[in-house]
């Protein structure tokens, strides 16, 4: 059973950096991509990031780059996303999800499995 566990939100200002984190488990990620996805209020939810297990390869969408980062550490099967330069558009429910086989990098219904969310909220 895989299990995605994801940590770090918070309230931070506009400006201010967090770091959220994705311990994944029950199984090996090799072939997996994991990724970063956010539901803002009354929003779809959207693609943020993501990189493969083994190779490192990352995506992100076009509003956060150069801002955030994924990346992952294979020996604790982790996935941290650092959001620097936050913004109070990035204000939404940020989830965790892992996808193999890999399909389609940018979209939610390719993504097998799911963590439960962590809220971040940017005041302005």
């Amino acid at each position: 059973q895989v299990q995605l566990v994801e940590s770090g939100g918070g309230l931070v200002q506009a400006g201010d950096s967090l770091r959220l984190s994705c311990a994944a488990s029950g199984r090996t990620f090799s072939n997996y991509v994991l990724g970063w996805f956010r539901q803002a209020p009354e929003k779809e939810r959207e693609f943020v990031a993501a990189i493969t297990w083994s190779g490192g390869h990352t995506w992100y969408t076009d509003s956060v780059k150069g801002r955030f980062t994924i990346s992952r550490d294979n020996a604790k099967n982790t996935v941290a996303l650092q959001m620097n330069r936050l913004r109070p558009e990035d204000t939404a429910v940020y989830y965790c999800a892992a996808q193999s086989p890999v399909w389609r990098i940018y979209r939610q219904n390719a993504y097998n499995y799911w963590g439960q969310g962590t809220q971040v909220t940017v005041s302005s």
